[in-house]
């Protein structure tokens, strides 16, 4: 058992003051007891706030960070166009720079305030496409980096079959993703087995796109997990371009979204990523199904893909969280100002995502996408409250951008003041991860990390 004391923490109910947290030998608080005595428990440095679910992650695309910016010279840039790049930039990764890669990410999004990760991965092959000896090495690799930096991950090895609806043979680009059925349920298992005992790490499965698997290969996999793990956590990208929209709609004469929802049996364990063209009846039928809507709006920013309905969605009840997806930011509070901001950008008005119940933005944005996220991620998370995880965040007191702000002020200053983060120790599971503004590994982590940044980028 351990005990934290807090001067002001923000519980379900609001915020308060004098509040004891116990935490359990699992990582899991046994007790948030406001107006308590500190007696015994470790006393924390500023006020607390649930950590934040990071819902989407391709780890590997963190070294390409800042590496495509340049126009290509001829045509239109775009998604398309970024993605050629990334498919050239993957010919040099090995295990070594992959895992190198994930810690050193890791280690930022601790530092920045993320506590928990999902990973959407899918680079399971060599460079020639072919199958490593032990078919699970890479998911291992991000396995053995979520450990080292201490963040809690839920590993969703993909399911990548296809270039393009209907069963379109893969590109070259894409050898290193494509894989098999029995083998991508291999690596979930090897996964799941290797990681066993380690309550900061539980396995779901990702069927990439409605454009890289066919209707039979997502039935097949969603049969084959519903007798292994009924409740795990399942995530699929969709609708995240115009152009995806148009080829379903020659495919099949529906909607990516509408697709799906008539075909699987979407539910509160499904993650939509993404889900950024969808039409009005699409918003209702998502948000009715109890699944969560993830959101990455750094990188649909970054590739052009849209802005996500958000407005009319939280109207309807919709479920969400965030992501950082590619990594050209890895900020929650980044991510949680970009969504307001764009849907005041659309709608040229100001406080759209307010809650409907007191007029807060940012506490109410933090509130949601930390319940969404847990949700997402399969785990009991995104809110200080016994049977949680003890998954915190202590906010600098010295920070010049939090010095005037109280209560759910506190959250309008994280979110909407600055771009330094105010988060200055970092708990996951009860263990500190980050304190006064550090990673006890950084050091290290960040030497191999430049190292491989040095040999990818040679």
């Amino acid at each position: 058992m351990a005990a934290f004391f807090a001067d002001t923490a923000r519980l379900a109910g609001g915020w308060a003051r004098n509040v004891r947290l116990e935490v359990d030998s699992a990582g899991t608080l046994s007790a948030v007891t406001p107006d308590a005595a500190p007696d015994g428990a470790e006393r924390l440095r500023g006020p607390v706030i649930p950590g934040m679910p990071n819902l989407h992650s391709h780890a590997f695309q963190r070294a390409m960070a800042g590496l495509g910016e340049r126009a290509g010279g001829t045509g239109r840039d775009s998604f398309w166009t970024w993605r050629q790049a990334m498919y050239r930039f993957l010919d040099r990764l090995d295990p070594d720079d992959l895992e190198a890669v994930a810690a050193q990410l890791y280690v930022e999004m601790l530092k920045a305030g993320y506590t928990a990760v999902g990973e959407f991965h899918y680079v399971h092959n060599d460079p020639a496409g072919r199958p490593y000896a032990d078919p699970a090495e890479l998911s291992l690799r991000v396995v053995a980096a979520a450990q080292r930096a201490g963040i809690r991950l839920t590993h969703l090895p993909v399911l990548y079959a296809h270039a393009g609806f209907g069963g379109t043979a893969p590109g070259e680009g894409q050898r290193r993703f494509v894989t098999t059925l029995d083998r991508l349920l291999a690596i979930r298992e090897r996964v799941a087995a290797v990681a066993a005992g380690d309550p900061r790490v539980r396995v779901g499965l990702a069927p990439h796109s409605l454009r890289a698997v066919t209707p039979d290969e997502l039935t097949q996999a969603l049969n084959a997990l519903a007798v292994s793990a009924p409740d795990a956590p399942i995530h699929i990208h969709i609708a995240e371009q115009v152009r995806e929209v148009d080829d379903c709609l020659a495919w099949s004469g529906r909607r990516p979204v509408d697709w799906l929802l008539d075909h699987a049996p979407v539910s509160p364990n499904w993650c939509l990523v993404h889900a950024t063209h969808m039409t009005d009846a699409e918003v209702g039928r998502l948000a009715g199904s109890g699944a969560v809507a993830g959101l990455c709006p750094t990188t649909e920013a970054n590739l052009g893909d849209g802005l996500f309905p958000a407005v009319a969605y939280g109207q309807r009840g919709g479920r969400l969280g965030i992501g950082s997806d590619s990594h050209v930011s890895v900020s929650p509070v980044e991510e949680l100002r970009w969504l307001e901001y764009g849907q005041r950008l659309v709608h040229r008005a100001r406080t759209l995502l307010a809650s409907p119940d007191d007029g807060t933005v940012a506490a109410h944005l933090w509130r949601t996408a930390a319940a969404g996220g847990a949700q997402a991620l399969g785990i009991a998370a995104g809110e200080l409250a016994a049977g949680r995880q003890a998954d915190f965040l202590v906010l600098d007191p010295d920070s010049p951008v939090l010095a005037a702000a109280r209560g759910d002020g506190l959250f309008d200053a994280l979110v909407f003041c600055g771009n330094v983060p105010a988060v200055r120790d970092v708990a996951v599971g009860g263990r500190w991860v980050v304190r006064d503004g550090r990673h006890d590994a950084e050091d290290p982590i960040r030497h191999r990390f430049t190292e491989a940044m040095r040999r990818l980028t040679a």
